[in-house]
């Protein structure tokens, strides 16, 4: 993994509740959409999510059984980088 992939990824777990933390998880979520990681269903859940910083964008696709792929690479990720 590149420098700029895991900066994404660091960005892209931040907690929620952090201040500005759901525009971060967007942002970051722009990158791996655009690196073809991410569909555009999940990219705009994250969207939706990104002014709110208590909400996590997994939580919101877990709750609307969309974007499985994506949760296992983040639940993976959370784990390797926790």
């Amino acid at each position: 993994m590149d420098d700029e992939a895991l900066s994404n990824w660091k960005l892209i777990l931040t907690p929620a509740g952090e201040e500005w933390s759901g525009r971060a998880r967007y942002a970051a979520a722009m990158y791996f959409y655009r690196a073809g990681e991410m569909s555009a269903e999940v990219l705009e859940i994250y969207r939706i999510c990104s002014r709110i910083d208590h909400e996590d964008a997994v939580d919101a696709l877990k709750a609307y059984k969309m974007g499985h792929a994506w949760i296992e690479k983040v639940e993976r990720m959370r784990r390797e980088l926790g």
